[in-house]
């Protein structure tokens, strides 16, 4: 988990302005599993995100795998972002995992507090999957 938050820091530090990193962020977009469309609904969106955030995500074997999409494109690079680090692990990883990258690349700094308040949202509302998913399989 730390090694792909060192290389998203890594790919941020090649940037000197946030414009640059928000053209980034775009581009992050494109990456971003696809969610079923069944999963675009009230019971999947993420509230407290200023633009419509949709999260799903499913066991595969020990492992927790999220999709996810949204309806504005910065927002849907840092959903990217998060499945990036939190995909394919098993919950405690989830449960007991440091964001650290968030930080380190300015983000949270560098939103405004709407989008910030929409990024801790989808931190808890992945971290909840992993609470429910670790209970199950117990």
């Amino acid at each position: 988990m730390d090694e792909i938050q060192d290389e998203i820091i890594e790919e941020f530090s090649v940037f000197d302005d946030w414009l640059d990193k928000y053209d980034y962020l775009i581009e992050l977009s494109d990456d971003l599993p696809a969610i079923a469309p069944e999963h675009r609904t009230d019971s999947y969106k993420i509230h407290g995100c200023q633009s419509s955030v949709w999260i799903d995500a499913r066991m595969e074997g020990d492992k927790i795998r999220y999709t996810a999409d949204s309806d504005a494109i910065i927002t849907k690079g840092i959903i990217a972002l998060l499945i990036r680090v939190m995909d394919n692990r098993t919950p405690q990883e989830i449960i007991d995992m440091n964001l650290y990258f968030i930080d380190a690349i300015g983000l949270s700094a560098n939103l405004s507090p709407t989008r910030s308040n929409g990024l801790a949202a989808m931190v808890k509302q992945m971290k909840l999957y992993a609470v429910a998913f670790s209970g199950k399989t117990e």
